[in-house]
């Protein structure tokens, strides 16, 4: 068995361990990655990027059947299920091949060892059968994994995940999207529009990352105009058939139904690949609900010399956090016992529905102090939306009461992801509702519609009424 010694094991390879690579051996750390592979990371190989390669094509085939209130007759649009397919995979794989070539660099360089890692104690970790490492510090980027729900278990015939849907040859003929976070949202839409029958549910209301009531409204108002969708609906029985599966459950208005579908797309959640990987030799423990204690700031598990970053520590799931907290986990492993708290950026996400949800600092659930109010635009009113019959949405964003300074915003509207940024980069800056309105708004542009809620959020702020605390039954800021 062959036997290294390093400074810094990263246990994955994906964006965040990529990140605490290059940190640690900034920092004059040496450092080895471990990863069984597939390589390309999450957002290149099954994540955003083919995601957006599907939506692309579906909002191709949508905006051409909805040709017609503009004067122009398309007579047929015909969508070609395996061609659809055939340019998702090979755009996927350019992606994925830029990703790979920093892993071939990182293999020649002897600083990639394929396996799978599991600490075997202190400073010691084995993978597979092939390699005994030592070493100092420990970076975990491992990531996440979908969920699949105990009822929708045993039906692999039929099963899809985001890491098996993009491999389809073809567009399916009928499909049930379970969960109505991000990926069901983004991939039932998108098949939807490309001839699909799809049926989209959720538990508990959930669209997307929304917590604004007035915002999830609109979102499930506007979703249901287009999509069969469903916030919240009961699984009465699923079994497998000849060619798919035959479910029964009763949807959010109360119907009870029986249906087909040759594929489920299970968009429940995802879960932190931490199980397995040997922590309890190293005395790292889970407290009673099964989390660990990680440095929101310095990435650090407990007290322990060991960083976790990336999805698996499902605090930021986006690829940009991912990669700061790289160089964050992979610079404090370098450094420790001295370790550094670099302040985060304002926290901001975008799922890429059409209309899109934003999310910028504080949501609606998020805002404690009770000292805060709100201002808001409806889209179906705003010119420039309505001059390409993209006139839905609603935006809401948020300031203190008292300063004035902006807080965050939950967004729901057509092109918000500029918006996202734009307002991203001002609640960053602390900047408050009439420093904004300040600013140059241009016409007629889709921003006007962010200076219509500004207006209206500043004269909330001297009569409009406070939003009140998300409290728990443990009290406020529980």
């Amino acid at each position: 068995m062959e036997h290294r010694n390093v400074d810094v094991a990263i246990l994955g390879a994906g964006t965040a361990g990529l990140s605490a690579r290059r940190a640690a051996k900034k920092a004059g750390a040496t450092a080895l990655m471990i990863d069984p592979g597939p390589f390309g990371t999450t957002c290149a190989r099954v994540g955003c990027m083919p995601s957006k390669l599907l939506i692309a094509a579906a909002d191709v085939a949508h905006n051409a059947s909805e040709a017609a209130p503009f004067g122009i007759e398309i007579p047929h649009v015909k969508i070609d299920g395996p061609a659809v397919m055939k340019r998702v995979q090979a755009e996927r794989d350019r992606f994925v091949g830029f990703v790979n070539d920093a892993i071939d660099t990182a293999k020649q360089e002897g600083e990639l060892l394929v396996g799978r890692g599991r600490v075997t104690g202190p400073g010691k970790l084995q993978v597979d059968e092939h390699t005994e490492v030592t070493f100092k510090r420990l970076v975990i980027a491992t990531g996440s994994s979908s969920f699949t729900p105990p009822p929708f278990r045993g039906l692999e015939q039929a099963m899809l995940s985001n890491e098996e849907v993009f491999e389809l040859d073809d567009l399916p003929g009928s499909m049930l999207v379970v969960g109505l976070g991000v990926i069901g949202l983004e991939l039932g839409q998108a098949f939807a529009r490309l001839g699909v029958r799809v049926t989209l549910v959720g538990l508990g209301g959930t669209v997307g990352p929304l917590s604004d009531p007035a915002v999830k409204k609109e979102a499930l108002d506007v979703f249901g105009r287009e999509l069969d969708v469903h916030g919240d609906y009961t699984l009465h029985g699923i079994e497998p058939v000849a060619g798919g599966v035959q479910v029964r459950f009763q949807d959010s208005q109360g119907v009870e139904r029986d249906e087909f579908f040759e594929k489920v797309l299970m968009a429940a959640g995802r879960s932190p690949n931490l199980r397995n990987l040997g922590l309890e030799t190293m005395g790292v423990k889970a407290d009673d609900w099964g989390q660990y204690a990680i440095g929101f700031e310095t990435m650090q598990l407990g007290d322990h010399p060991v960083f976790v970053a990336g999805d698996v520590n499902s605090i930021r799931p986006l690829l940009h956090e991912a990669a700061h907290e790289g160089r964050v986990a992979g610079r404090n492993a370098a450094l420790f016992p001295e370790i550094e708290s670099p302040p985060r950026q304002v926290s901001m996400g975008v799922v890429f529905t059409a209309p899109q949800i934003g999310m910028v600092g504080q949501s609606y659930a998020e805002l404690q102090s009770c000292a805060a109010v709100a201002g808001e635009v409806d889209y179906g009113k705003q010119g420039r939306a309505r001059v390409h019959r993209k006139n839905a949405g609603r935006v809401r964003v948020y300031a203190d009461k008292d300063s004035g300074v902006l807080l965050g915003a939950e967004l729901f509207g057509p092109a918000v992801e500029h918006l996202t940024h734009l307002l991203a980069w001002v609640v960053q800056r602390g900047l408050t509702v009439h420093e904004v309105l300040e600013l140059p708004f241009y016409h007629p542009v889709i921003e006007e519609g962010l200076r219509t809620a500004l207006v209206d959020l500043r004269a909330n702020l001297h009569q409009g009424e406070r939003i009140k605390c998300q409290v728990s039954e443990m009290g406020p800021g529980a």
